[in-house]
């Protein structure tokens, strides 16, 4: 027989032939690993037409076969692929070598079979590894459209047998050949200046392990820059043409950049921004237009930045795909909610059927990454320029923008994997799709997948001056892709780019579960690992401690230090028996006062540990190397706003009045910490989502966000929606029908008062940024403070031109509190001049005796004293 047309042989009844599945790892060219008995026969047989079978026991089609024998894993690759370790390596016979390139774009199935030739098992095999490993000169190619009047485009697709353009003017389309670069898999097609402005697909002929066979399928560009209404088509656009940029675009009023340890970050999502803003003309709201009009809400983001606010950090506002482009194909629910009772849950249902068609979303949906989102501009054809005029917007409103940005999954996996099957997304032993993510998990460790995400930041920073993106399920990615992102914007000048690539911050969620959890597959960008790399991430210590219990706890009356625990039970039987309290509360102390260093390792707290020491969960709870990596916060989008929080577990008879001293104090420990200080917008104004814990499709009722004090906070907008929040409705519904926890104008303005004073004291000294472990260790101490008492002294003699010291006093319990500190004894210490002049008369009464040095504070205060 000849070495390449080996033929059928008999095969064993029960064999395990199961197509559908693909249990065999194509690592490199030479490797395949497989959970097989190495002893037995083993092969790969693939088709250029896709018509491998499996008939009465054995293989048919047109096969060929590439011979594979038993081998072993190197260190190096087993390092590549931990979680195939354990799987037999079988090697790519060298006779066979010349075949592989063949084989990868047609079917492939590996094969075994018994010493009699009979088959035993048949499986798929999945390809990223050798498609890496063979087109590895991809990695530098450049891809999606590029030229400004002659334009290329550029598609990966090296299993594709054809690929054609398909480019769509007045009439059908015109199918244009693309030329296939051999070594890099890329296919590309020059065309005319008149291709500019036109609609295109790609028509890829490919095999589809799905549809088992050869199928074309017609695609957008996975690189595509501009998209027709709900991202049917692509439309090739040069971004630097005139039209899609507003005024002045080219000569940006941007504010200066601050260290990233420095930065205060404000949550915002485009439509809550102005959907229930009624000094934005109707036509604009919930747009990115919205944000050039002279708005109550613009007005308050210019206030908050004079306050000391840097940056706005936008919910998803690439391409998504869950809600309808053309606002005439929105559907929005015609129920009289505000008329409904507080406690009823007729609104949640009325605001579920409309919820698939309706305007809102929060957007973790991608679809395509480098595109701005179309619903939120008031013509989803003018997307780009509507979106370079919101950043502008707040740029001149002394504010740098934030993107917040999805690449660990997609919507589904319909606009990559029919370019390249098997490759973009993240596949199970078996195959199938990962999913932990709650949607296609995408797999930034294949190498092209990894270029993408670079690519598209890039491409951000330049064409729309980006100031920092913030990583979605970061955990997710390799902690080298989130390394590859720094590299290749710190790479970015003004001169050459138009930017400081260098004056961009990242951050993410470094939280560590699924498929890739402790290190599964590659070291992952988590907490721990992206310790010494100036990345920052979320850090759920503090939150916790402050809020008190989990997100998650199936009792939401768990209290915390700002919550109630340090004085005011809520008698719930979650919180223990008072000694358990008392020693929640102690420990709880010890996890703020590791967040207000910024959750640094090796800070030796009072106690002798250091932060790595104290447990958080089985994790250490200080894991960050400098001050810049933690990203300080006590609540965000997920979960309920921290006013909801604390309507859950503070005594139900609690003042208003205390309510908000709790949420000014909660939200201190975020905002006077080390590291970027992270706020959920509204949270100043005691946002509520009436007890929504994930609001990401509840419409614009649940998600109101109102610059009217008058129109109140958003709390009794009715039970939350059902699917997410039924088990909590029995807590909630007598809490959301009394009256008294609704706060009135009053309230609400005091709150956003005193957060406005919490950022002037931040920006007031770099007391709250000292950049550094060293710095932190030597000038930032926690003197011995009662049960329910944080104190935190900074010594910035020769740091700060006005004061040697600033002492802060976090007093959660209900008693006012005498802090004794001895080395103050003598000095000139007085209260930090913007709480001198606060609107807040109890804050005011805050005091210092300098025969003992005792700072008197008054209940449910945060004070901050300086040192002349």
């Amino acid at each position: 027989m000849g070495d390449d047309h080996l033929l059928p042989e008999p095969a064993a009844s029960g064999a395990d032939a199961d197509l559908t599945k693909a249990r065999a790892h194509w690592i490199d060219r030479d490797t395949v690993a497989w959970q097989v008995e190495p002893s037995l026969r083993h092969s790969l047989a693939f088709s250029e037409q896709g018509d491998i079978a499996c008939d009465q026991g054995d293989l048919t089609g047109s096969l060929r076969i590439i011979r594979l024998a038993a081998g072993a894993l190197s260190d190096e690759q087993r390092r590549a692929w931990p979680h195939l370790a354990s799987h037999t390596a079988l090697k790519v016979d060298p006779r066979d070598a010349d075949l592989v390139r063949q084989a990868l774009r047609g079917q492939i199935v590996a094969v075994e079979r018994d010493t009699d030739g009979s088959l035993l098992a048949a499986t798929g095999v999945q390809l990223p590894g050798v498609l890496d490993d063979v087109y590895a000169k991809a990695a530098t190619a450049t891809l999606g459209p590029t030229g400004r009047l002659i334009p290329k485009l550029s598609l990966w697709a090296p299993t594709a047998r054809k690929v054609e353009l398909a480019l769509y003017g007045s009439a059908a389309a015109v199918v244009h050949q693309m030329r296939r670069d051999d070594e890099t898999g890329v296919w590309s097609v020059r065309g005319l200046p008149t291709w500019l402005g036109r609609q295109y697909t790609f028509l890829v002929t490919v095999y589809s392990p799905t549809a088992g066979e050869i199928v074309t399928n017609e695609v957008t560009d996975p690189y595509s820059l501009a998209v027709t209404p709900d991202g049917g088509r692509s439309r090739l656009v040069n971004l630097d043409r005139a039209a899609l940029k507003p005024p002045g675009w080219d000569r940006p009023a941007k504010p200066a950049a601050v260290p990233q340890d420095r930065a205060s970050i404000y949550e915002l999502h485009v439509r809550d921004f102005s959907a229930s803003d009624t000094t934005v003309p109707a036509g604009l709201r919930g747009t990115y237009a919205a944000f050039g009009a002279d708005s109550a809400g613009m007005r308050e983001l210019r206030a908050l930045a004079a306050d000391g606010l840097t940056h706005v950090h936008l919910l998803p506002v690439f391409d998504f795909a869950t809600v309808p482009e053309r606002r005439s194909d929105r559907t929005e629910p015609d129920c009289d909610l505000a008329a409904l009772p507080p406690d009823s849950d007729q609104q949640q249902e009325c605001v579920a059927r409309t919820a698939e068609t309706d305007s809102f979303n929060w957007g973790y949906d991608p679809l395509h990454y480098t595109v701005p989102e179309g619903s939120y501009a008031t013509d989803p054809d003018n997307r780009t320029r509507e979106f370079r005029g919101l950043v502008a917007a707040l740029n001149r409103a002394g504010l740098r923008v934030v993107m917040d940005v999805v690449y660990n999954h997609t919507h589904s996996i319909g606009v990559l994997d029919p370019i390249v099957p098997g490759y973009y997304h993240r596949l199970l032993d078996d195959g199938t799709v990962a999913t932990s993510t709650c949607c296609a998990n995408t797999a930034p460790e294949h190498t092209m997948m990894g270029k993408l995400v670079v690519d598209s930041v890039v491409t951000w920073a330049k064409q729309y001056k980006i100031d920092g993106f913030r990583f979605d399920l970061m955990g997710h990615h390799p902690k080298a892709n989130l390394l590859a992102v720094r590299e290749a914007l710190d790479e970015l000048t003004v001169a050459k780019d138009g930017v400081d690539g260098k004056s961009i911050i990242l951050y993410g969620e470094g939280w560590n579960f699924g498929e890739v959890a402790d290190g599964a597959r590659f070291e992952q960008a988590t907490q721990a690992n992206l310790a010494g790399t100036g990345i920052g991430t979320f850090t759920d210590r503090l939150r916790d401690a402050v809020r008190g219990g989990s997100p998650f706890d199936d009792d939401p009356r768990v209290q915390g230090f700002g919550s109630g625990l340090a004085g005011a039970p809520n008698g719930a039987p979650a919180n223990g028996t008072a000694e358990q309290q008392r020693a929640r509360l102690a420990y709880y102390t010890d996890l703020i006062k590791v967040g207000l260093t910024g959750n640094l390792r090796d800070y030796v707290l009072p106690s002798g540990q250091k932060g790595s020491e104290i447990d958080y969960n089985g994790s250490p709870a200080g894991y960050t190397s400098s001050p810049g990596e933690a990203v300080t916060y006590v609540d965000a989008h997920d979960n309920e706003t921290l006013f909801d929080a604390l309507a859950y577990k503070l005594p139900q008879e609690t003042p208003m009045a205390d309510r908000v001293r709790m949420q000014v104090l909660s939200l201190a420990t975020a905002v006077l910490a080390q590291g970027t200080t992270f706020v959920h917008a509204g949270s100043e104004r005691l946002r509520s989502k009436s007890f929504d814990r994930n609001s990401y499709d509840s419409g614009d009722w649940f998600n109101r966000l109102s610059w009217d004090c008058a129109a109140g906070n958003g709390f009794g907008a009715g039970l939350p929606p059902r699917a997410d929040n039924e088990a909590k409705w029995p807590y909630a519904r007598p809490l959301l029908a009394d009256p008294a926890l609704r706060p009135d104008c009053s309230a609400i303005n005091a709150g956003r008062a005193r957060y406005g004073e919490l950022l002037r004291i931040r920006a007031s000294s770099p007391a709250f940024a000292l950049g550094s472990l060293a710095e932190v260790q030597r000038r930032l101490s926690f003197p011995g403070s009662a049960e329910g008492v944080i104190t935190m002294h900074v010594d910035t003699a020769g740091l700060d031109p006005r004061w040697k010291s600033v002492t802060v006093v976090f007093n959660a319990t209900p008693s006012a509190h005498p802090q004794e500190l001895p080395s103050l004894a003598g000095q000139a210490v007085s209260l930090h001049p913007v709480q001198a002049e606060s609107g807040d008369p109890v804050v005011r009464e805050a005091s210092f005796d300098p025969a003992t040095g005792t700072l008197t504070v008054p209940a449910r205060t945060v004070a901050v004293f300086v040192q002349a």
